[in-house]
């Protein structure tokens, strides 16, 4: 199929603006939303930007015809109701917008650490063991050093220094904080104190690995924070934001490579993942385990994400044209031209 012109993709990037957030937050969303505006456009997007202030979806994409729009879904969440983003592709579903990114199942799974677990268990994927408690008791445990999280979040909420534990007291201690803070179940896993690696896929039918990114953990020498925490993503200042080096692409030798995808494509697969995602993945030992899959992660310029397609030799305006340029080929009259999009660099 010949390449079309990517003008007759035209974008509506959907992206939350909650009005309670503090002001420097909306600041850098407003920021972040220009960027991907601008790359774009110069990419040859017709786009409009579509700030979710308030929880009505249906209101805010009132007027915009759903057979004339990709959506880029960039939405995480509706104002004031934590853990929507499935609710959010479940209602441009309903609406009858084509949009990228995951569906709504896979999207609603992925807050279910206990059934992605089991997903990943029978599917024979490597995954730390785990069990979850739902009561501060953690008889059969006898894995040390532990790692205690919420068993329903994402972007590592609620994963401190203090979420690895060394001894049966303090993982008790920590279930138990688990179970008090967050008002969910504990997820406790063995904590595979090896190398840690941002894995980004991309595509449906044929999905390509984009280069790994390390998370070099070298500046710390205690194992309780050898891990990326909540601060690490989010708190510019906190020694493991400061401390944590991105090293991209990995260095991993060829063969490591190639298992590494076996199992990256394999999981990948296995979540119903689509178009793109980022998974969570240490090595240890020779074995590469999975830690978590967000099925529609962050897709700023900073971003591990963003920064392994510009090692595959996309600009930030070319990996957001290839997003929309999957997601276009679902829909029913504009699929014929996303050829176009989906395959440019520069």
């Amino acid at each position: 199929m010949a390449a079309v012109s990517r003008t007759l993709l035209p974008v509506l990037l959907l992206h939350n603006l909650d009005p309670d957030w503090p002001p420097c937050d909306i600041d850098e969303v407003l920021r972040q939303a220009a960027e991907a505006e601008a790359a774009l456009r110069a990419q040859g997007h017709p786009f409009t930007g579509v700030p979710v202030r308030h929880a009505d979806l249906a209101a805010h994409l009132h007027g915009y015809e759903a057979n004339e729009h990709i959506v880029l879904n960039w939405c995480e969440e509706l104002p004031g109701m934590p853990h929507s983003d499935a609710l959010v592709a479940k209602t441009l579903q309903s609406l009858g917008f084509c949009y990228t990114g995951a569906a709504h199942q896979a999207l609603a799974l992925s807050w279910d650490k206990r059934q992605v677990k089991r997903l990943l268990d029978r599917s024979g994927l490597p995954t730390p063991r785990w069990r979850v408690y739902s009561a501060p008791e953690a008889g059969g445990w006898d894995c040390f050093p532990a790692i205690v999280k919420p068993a329903r979040e994402h972007c590592s909420y609620g994963v401190t220094s203090e979420a690895v534990v060394l001894t049966p007291a303090e993982l008790c201690a920590r279930i138990a904080y688990v179970l008090e803070t967050f008002q969910q179940p504990a997820l406790v896993e063995d904590f595979v104190d090896g190398r840690e690696l941002h894995v980004s896929l991309w595509g449906n039918g044929v999905v390509q690995m984009l280069p790994p990114a390390e998370m070099d953990f070298a500046a710390f020498a205690d194992v309780r924070d050898r891990l990326c925490t909540y601060d690490s993503k989010f708190s510019p200042g906190s020694p493991q934001y400061d401390g944590i080096e991105l090293r991209l692409p990995a260095a991993l030798s060829e063969d490591e490579l190639a298992r590494l995808e076996r199992i990256a494509l394999a999981t990948y697969c296995t979540l119903g993942c689509r178009d793109y995602a980022r998974l969570d993945i240490r090595l240890r030992d020779g074995t590469f385990y999975v830690l978590d899959v967000n099925p529609n992660p962050d897709i700023s310029s900073d971003t591990s994400t963003a920064l392994a397609a510009e090692a595959a030799g996309y600009s930030y305006g070319a990996m957001l044209s290839r997003l929309v340029g999957l997601a276009a080929q679902r829909h029913p009259t504009l699929a014929p031209q996303a050829s176009g999009a989906q395959e440019t660099h520069g």
